[in-house]
């Protein structure tokens, strides 16, 4: 039916409370827009049946009159409708083979799916997103679980306040404890075992932005990477502050031939060039908060052989906490070799027998690598989320999947998002096809 939506529940992950739409959201596109909009039933929802009810909505479980289906995560193979369109995060552009048997279902069953992560303007930006919730909730979480590992190793601290994202009402509420806290260190002072607290954070992007909006409520001053020997030398530090270091590339990474300096155009040319540089600066650190984006050609930032060398040296480091908001097993954290869950939200990394115990007890790092941090500010989420996708929802209502797709009457930065489209993959995503045709392969036919 043109100009009908729904919204899906959610079923992959048992924590996932988000809406693409929040019930404010969907009143909006039924008075502005005559959309009609039909709301599959969700036990995990944070917003309630009766709210979208109230809103103009239509709950049923049957979505098969909607002319395309909103969802948040990935969708089960066995829920997809035939001849039917999508919009959710796939990811599947990476080619990993956990999602392909999800992409060839749609493929099969002659869907067209469009993924938020490809609707971009022309300059490659990321237009729908939750980068920023993810970055404010890790940031929450990561200062939760330093004051937990404090605790256990004695030490009394002012983040054993915290709780974490998931356990406030809203945003607002768990901002205004960072800032109660923030009030306390100024008055106080950190504990001596504290001082300096240097928190790194990597990448540039909305995860990074978001975490360091929160760690800002604190009282924060800001270093570069170069600085940190010179300042440890001094040994002229605050416990009335907490330090900030924003890692850009050039201090992540470094050329392997020592005559040649970092160039960013070279690096994203040839990784292969380039080795590790972060961890010279490890040692300095108490906590990093890992939000870059990175892939298998890049060199990691903190190797299990690097801990295993630093833990020998150092059996007391600095370092407690890493916040590992990329959720990459064993990616640019080698160490993250599992993701976690709200209700199960670290482990500590042992770097001499590389086994892992949940908590903040044991030898070696704690690791907060919560899969779906934005679900823990569920409300907040989907607010800022929706708000961003709305403007695209009357064209996604109205459009006509069933025509070619350069017929297609939608948006340039809807089009490019489409990935698959009456069951064919599209042009820029044809590679995907060798990945999923290994779904037939009979095993060991190599």
């Amino acid at each position: 039916m043109v100009n009908c939506i729904g919204i899906r529940q959610e079923n992959k992950y048992p924590d996932e409370r988000r809406a693409p739409l929040t019930p404010k959201q969907v009143q909006t596109l039924i008075e502005q827009h005559n959309i009609k909009i039909i709301v599959e039933p969700s036990k995990n929802r944070v917003f309630t049946e009766r709210e979208y009810e109230q809103s103009g909505a239509k709950i049923s479980s049957d979505l098969s009159a909607c002319n395309i289906i909103l969802g948040v995560k990935e969708i089960p193979p066995h829920d997809f409708l035939a001849n039917h369109n999508y919009l959710f995060f796939s990811h599947t552009i990476g080619g990993h083979s956990s999602n392909m048997p999800m992409l060839k279902q749609a493929l099969d069953l002659n869907t067209t799916i469009l993924d938020y992560e490809l609707i971009k303007t022309n300059k490659g930006r990321r237009i729908v997103f939750f980068g920023r919730y993810a970055g404010f909730a890790g940031m929450i979480d990561s200062l939760w679980a330093l004051g937990q590992r404090l605790l256990w190793e004695g030490i009394d601290n002012p983040f054993k306040e915290i709780r974490q994202a998931c356990d406030y009402e809203n945003l607002d509420e768990a901002q205004a404890m960072i800032k109660h806290i923030g009030k306390q260190i100024q008055r106080e002072g950190l504990p001596n075992q504290l001082v300096p607290f240097i928190c790194a954070f990597t990448g540039q992007g909305n995860v990074s932005k978001g975490a360091q909006k929160i760690f800002n409520l604190l009282p924060v001053v800001k270093m570069l990477p170069n600085e940190l020997s010179g300042f440890f030398n001094t040994g002229k530090y605050s416990n009335g502050v907490v330090y900030s270091v924003e890692f850009r590339q050039k201090y992540l990474f470094e050329p392997r031939d020592v005559e040649h300096s970092f160039d960013w155009y070279h690096l994203h040319r040839h990784p292969e060039r380039y080795t590790n540089r972060f961890e010279n600066f490890v040692p300095y650190l108490t906590m990093i908060i890992n939000g870059i984006n990175w892939d298998t050609r890049f060199p990691r930032l903190v190797t299990k052989r690097y801990l295993k060398s630093f833990y020998q040296f150092n059996p007391s480091p600095r370092l407690r906490v890493i916040g590992d908001i990329t959720c990459d097993v064993e990616g640019s954290i080698e160490a993250t070799v599992k993701t976690t869950t709200s209700s199960n939200p670290v482990y500590v990394y042992n770097p001499f027998t590389e086994d892992t115990v949940d908590g903040c007890a044991g030898i070696g790092p704690v690791i907060m690598a919560i899969d779906i941090l934005p679900s823990e500010l569920p409300r907040d989420a989907s607010k800022g989320f929706g708000n961003a996708l709305l403007p695209f929802i009357p064209a996604l209502a109205m459009a006509d999947y069933k025509v070619a797709y350069e017929k297609l009457n939608i948006p340039l930065e809807l089009r490019n998002a489409i990935i698959v489209h009456r069951g064919e993959l599209t042009e820029r995503y044809k590679y995907l096809e060798s990945r999923v045709q290994l779904l037939d392969k009979p095993p060991g036919s190599d």
